[in-house]
């Protein structure tokens, strides 16, 4: 009789195969009845995978993927070489990854006419972190939104190192002014994963804040993003907010 991949990696001591698992533990049946939001990233890159290699399962490897190249970010960045050079990655198994990395890039992409709706800090998150997150310089982006918190338009306003010095609430509100936009939110990136917002950061926002009141467009909130999911919303945090 034929031996699966996934009974080998049983046998071998790599702990239960997905088919042995709880069926509310599978990542495959949470997904359905909870949605792909509610997974890990472990669980949605094994998804992926489908299966595991002799000696080790799909969610282990899975995690030890995400451990070698230090998370979602990492991940995002490696290349069909460095992929297909990892211990059970097949070429149609890195092919898959790449592609769906790719997808979820093109599709935080997507022009403003398919209008994105706002209605809490996970929603912008949603939208910009997973290109956002990878980035290796700071990067300074307005969201441009109407009346019914629908996304006008994403633009990019500065480049390099953010802080109080170089960013003018002129250019920050301008994209917004020409669209005849009725609030922004403002995003920009740490580099380093740590999303903490710095003292420059809070000087910005108060700024911006008092400046949207003199040009009567509302500065909903300043989101400074991180690695792996990581966000501050620091209006939540009441940083530069009144």
């Amino acid at each position: 009789m034929a031996t699966t991949t996934e009974g080998k990696e049983h046998r071998n001591g790599a702990g239960p195969t997905v088919r042995e698992m709880p069926t509310e533990e599978r990542p495959r049946e949470r997904l359905a009845a909870y949605g792909p939001r509610h997974l890990s990233n472990t669980e949605l890159i094994a998804i992926l995978l489908r299966t595991g290699s002799a000696g080790e399962n799909v969610i282990s490897q899975s995690s030890r993927l995400l451990s070698r190249f230090d998370g979602l970010r990492g991940l995002g960045k490696a290349t069909y070489a460095e992929l297909c050079a990892e211990k059970g990655l097949s070429e149609a198994k890195t092919c898959q990854v790449l592609a769906a990395l790719e997808l979820g890039r093109r599709f935080v992409s997507l022009s403003p006419e398919e209008r994105a709706v706002i209605n809490c800090p996970e929603d912008v998150v949603n939208l910009l972190s997973a290109e956002m997150s990878t980035l290796e310089q700071e990067h300074l982006r307005v969201l441009l939104l109407n009346t019914r918190n629908e996304v006008m338009g994403v633009e990019e306003i500065y480049i390099g190192n953010v802080n109080s010095s170089v960013v003018r609430p002129a250019e920050v509100f301008r994209p917004g002014i020409r669209a005849n936009a009725t609030s922004l939110i403002v995003v920009h990136n740490h580099p380093s994963g740590d999303p903490t917002p710095s003292s420059a950061d809070v000087s910005i926002t108060r700024d911006l804040v008092e400046a949207g009141k003199l040009l009567g467009m509302e500065l909903l909130d300043h989101l400074v993003i991180g690695s792996s999911n990581r966000y501050i919303s620091m209006k939540e945090a009441r940083l530069g907010f009144a």
